[in-house]
């Protein structure tokens, strides 16, 4: 289950309202709380949101 914190960063991730470097940066300090499966469901999300 993700955390508010988690959560509100994903929403300004998919609303565009970080660059792709300060979502990275942001995503760095949220990934230390995370499980493995959390990380790989934000990291696709990421890549949807920047195609990357």
């Amino acid at each position: 289950m993700l955390t508010r914190e988690v959560s509100e960063w994903l929403n300004k991730v998919k609303n565009c309202q970080y660059s792709f470097e300060d979502a990275m940066a942001e995503f760095e300090v949220l990934s230390k709380y995370l499980t493995i499966d959390e990380l790989k469901m934000l990291k696709s999300k990421l890549e949807e949101s920047y195609k990357i």
